[in-house]
Formats: structure tokens, C-alpha cells, sequence
């Protein structure tokens, strides 16, 4: 949905560019880069020794400050997703980034979903094995917003001597950063059915949830770009509860039939993540 602060961000962008699209960062240290600021925030990459065949934990760390907020993979009706590239020269491979639990935040007619604190986004990477001396070079891109957006993109710079000893504090960072992601399914919290109706406009969960769950929320992502909320879950067969979702526009002349989606459910202090298969 092309949303006014959207509108407003890409507005920035423009004006922004290139003067406040690349904001380098200071000299890094051992195990993370020196924070990248600007006025809506700041980040910085931590990134743990070397493990087996070269591959490492990191995580992009991400500050907001008081009433901005950033956003998940998925942004909502505004805002953009976090993005980190990996120069090629450092020799690294960016396998992957994770997102810890993101909230739904309601401002007026618009919804995002992010976060309004901070957050550290898990990070897998791939390179030189331990015992080689070698600089991580990556350049990372995220919204911040508040009444206005801003884009902030830097370049973050981390050097990792032969020998490499973990900072406690650092080490916690990504422990806690791994910790915060959605969980998988268990015995006791799982979405176990769902059904997609023919005119491709509800979508029906069946879900086992843990004992005494409170504010069950539900999150679908679908096509890039499209997400979906749930309405208020209800009692269903066999202790089950179901939750509808309904599913607005979508891609034109799109086909369900062999798509995956991904769905994302919040029952109290607990959430999962799981695949929706529609073979």
C-alpha cells in the first residue's frame, strides 16, 4: 500500500540524496562497529568469533530514539524493511537475517509493524574461517520514523584480528537477539489447519494455543509487500480457537495454488512462526 508516510519517506530520499544516504561510521573495534547515528537513531553491527568453516552469528543492532520507531520484514502501510548488503571484497556472505517479534503500532489510519524500542536482528554470515585476520564491510539501510520518515543507511566497518576472544556484553547482545525470535510450533501452540476461501478474500486458522493465552494476535505475510491481521480469535471444535484473517487486495490474476505464506502468532509472552503450504 503506497501510504502517505511512505510517500513522505521516498519524498526524503530524494531530497536526501546523496548528503544523508551514506552516514559512515568511526573506526570499528574488535568485535562491532562503531554506532552510525542519526537523529531518529542508531545502529551498529556486533559480530562473535568465527565458528565452524568460517560461519558467524552477528546482529544489526538498532537504537531508536524515544517515540521513533523501526520496522520488521515486513513494514505495514508505511515505512521499509531493515536491509543489510555485505560488500564482496570482505569476503563474507550474508546467509541470512532473522527478526525478533515485532508489534503492531496503530497511528491514526495508517498500521506498521515494528518496533518502538530497541532491537538487535540476528544475522548469519559466512567467510574466512577462524585464525585469519580479515575487516567485515557491509552497508546497512533501515527506516525511522516518527511524524516524518527518514531513511538512515551507513556504512559499517568491522575489523576481527587472528584471534578472536568474545565480549561478554557482546555476546549477550546476540544471545538475547537469538532468544527474541519466534519460536517453532510445539504440542501446546501450533497452527494445525488452515483454508483459504475460493474468492481468495478470508483466511481460516486453526490454532492450538498454550493455557490461558491472553491478546492473541495473528500476523500473515503473503506476497512481498502484502500483509494481513487477524479479527478477534474465537472458540472452535475440540479446544481449538480459530482465527479469521481477512485478506485484502492482492496481486492481480494471483493464484494461491502452490504458494507458500508465512504466518505469525503472538499468544501472551509466547509466538511462532510457521509456513502456510497451499498445494
Amino acid at each position: 500500500m503506497f501510504a502517505p508516510r511512505l510517500f513522505r519517506l521516498l519524498l526524503s530520499v530524494i531530497a536526501a540524496f546523496p548528503a544523508v544516504a551514506l552516514a559512515p561510521a568511526l573506526p570499528a573495534r574488535a568485535a562491532s562497529s562503531d554506532w552510525a547515528r542519526n537523529e531518529g537513531g542508531r545502529m551498529r553491527l556486533v559480530v562473535l568469533p568465527a565458528g565452524a568453516e568460517g560461519r558467524r552469528q552477528a546482529v544489526l543492532q538498532i537504537e531508536p530514539e524515544p517515540g521513533w520507531i523501526t520496522y520488521w520484514r515486513e513494514p505495514g502501510d508505511s515505512g521499509v524493511p531493515p536491509a543489510v548488503t555485505v560488500a564482496p571484497v570482505s569476503g563474507f556472505t550474508l546467509d541470512r537475517i532473522d527478526f525478533p517479534v515485532p508489534k503492531r503500532i496503530d497511528a491514526g489510519d495508517l498500521t506498521d509493524i515494528g518496533y518502538d524500542h530497541a532491537v538487535a536482528l540476528p544475522i548469519s554470515l559466512s567467510g574466512p574461517p577462524a585464525g585469519n585476520e580479515t575487516r567485515l564491510e557491509a552497508t546497512a539501510f533501515i527506516g525511522l520514523c516518527k511524524n516524518i520518515c527518514i531513511p538512515f543507511q551507513a556504512a559499517l566497518t568491522v575489523d576481527l584480528p587472528a584471534t578472536e576472544t568474545a565480549d561478554a556484553e557482546e555476546a549477550k547482545i546476540v544471545a538475547d537477539a537469538l532468544a527474541s525470535l519466534p519460536g517453532k510450533a510445539t504440542s501446546d501452540f501450533a497452527v494445525e489447519r488452515h483454508a483459504m476461501s475460493a474468492d481468495l478474500k478470508r483466511l481460516t486458522l486453526e490454532v492450538a494455543l498454550p493455557e490461558g493465552a491472553k491478546d492473541v494476535q495473528a500476523i500473515v505475510t503473503g506476497p512481498s509487500g502484502y500483509v494481513f491481521f487477524a479479527s478477534a480469535p474465537a472458540a472452535g471444535a475440540g479446544g481449538k480457537t480459530v482465527i479469521e484473517v481477512p485478506v485484502g487486495r492482492l496481486p492481480k490474476n494471483y493464484a494461491i495454488a502452490g504458494k507458500r505464506w508465512d504466518a505469525l502468532v503472538i499468544a501472551g509472552g509466547r509466538a511462532i512462526e510457521t509456513v502456510l503450504a497451499f498445494d
